[in-house]
C-alpha cells in the first residue's frame, strides 16, 4: 500500500490497542520520534476511521466501528478490485462511443483516460479494500489525487467506486458546493459489472 495511513489501519487492524509509539517501532524503528503517526493517527481519528482511547499511560489506537467479539457478525458486500472497477467503466464507455486507455494493477497514472472526439473523460478508481475503515481513506484519497489531476477545463473528471452502502454514504455526504464547484462525479459498479453515472 505504502502510504502511512494505510499502514497504521493495516497493522491496527492486525494488533488493536496499540500505542503510537508501538506503532513508530514496528513501522519505522526506536529511534525514530512517533510524531508522524501521532499526526496521522489523529487525522485518521478526525475522518472517523480511527478511535482513540486513553489507558492512563498511553493513548490507544482500535478501528473504529469494530463490532465486539458479541456482536451480530454484520454481511459485507462482495470483494470488487480495482481492475473490476476499472473493466467495467472501460466497458461502459466503450458502448457509449467512447476509446479508453486503461492503467491496469499498480500501474502509475491516470487510471481510465477516456476519448470521443474532442472530448475528454479523467477517471481516479480504487476497490473494495481489505477493511471497511480504509475506504474513508480511499474515498479521500481518490478526491485529493483527482483535483491534482484537473488541468483541463473541458475534460470530465470521475472516481469509480463499487456500489456499496458505504461509498455512497461518503459521496452523498460530500457538500453539493463542492460537487458543483469541482465538477467531480461519480460511477457505482454493481458486482455484475454495471456502471451508474451520480452527478449529485
Amino acid at each position: 500500500m505504502g502510504r502511512l495511513a494505510d499502514r497504521i489501519l493495516e497493522l491496527v487492524a492486525r494488533k488493536p490497542g496499540l500505542s503510537d509509539r508501538e506503532i513508530t517501532n514496528i513501522l519505522f524503528s526506536h529511534s525514530k520520534h512517533p510524531s508522524q503517526v501521532n499526526q496521522e493517527c489523529r487525522l485518521l481519528e478526525q475522518s472517523g476511521v480511527l478511535k482513540r482511547q486513553s489507558d492512563n499511560e498511553s493513548i490507544r489506537n482500535y478501528l473504529a466501528g469494530v463490532p465486539s467479539p458479541n456482536a451480530s457478525p454484520a454481511i459485507s458486500p462482495k470483494f470488487i478490485s480495482e481492475d473490476d472497477v476499472k473493466r467495467a467503466v472501460s466497458v461502459w464507455l466503450v458502448a457509449d462511443g467512447w476509446s479508453t486507455t486503461v492503467r491496469w494493477g499498480r500501474d502509475r497514472g491516470i487510471d481510465i483516460f477516456a476519448q470521443r472526439g474532442e472530448e475528454s473523460w479523467i477517471v481516479e478508481a480504487k476497490g473494495s479494500g481489505s477493511l471497511q475503515p480504509m475506504r474513508v481513506n480511499y474515498f479521500l484519497s481518490m478526491l485529493g489525487e483527482t483535483l491534482q489531476r484537473m488541468v483541463s477545463e473541458e475534460a470530465r473528471y470521475s472516481i469509480a467506486l463499487p456500489d456499496f452502502p458505504q461509498f455512497r454514504g461518503l459521496w452523498k455526504r460530500l457538500p453539493a458546493l463542492a460537487k458543483a464547484r469541482t465538477t467531480i462525479t461519480m460511477l457505482f459498479v454493481t458486482e455484475a459489472g454495471e456502471v451508474e453515472h451520480s452527478t449529485s
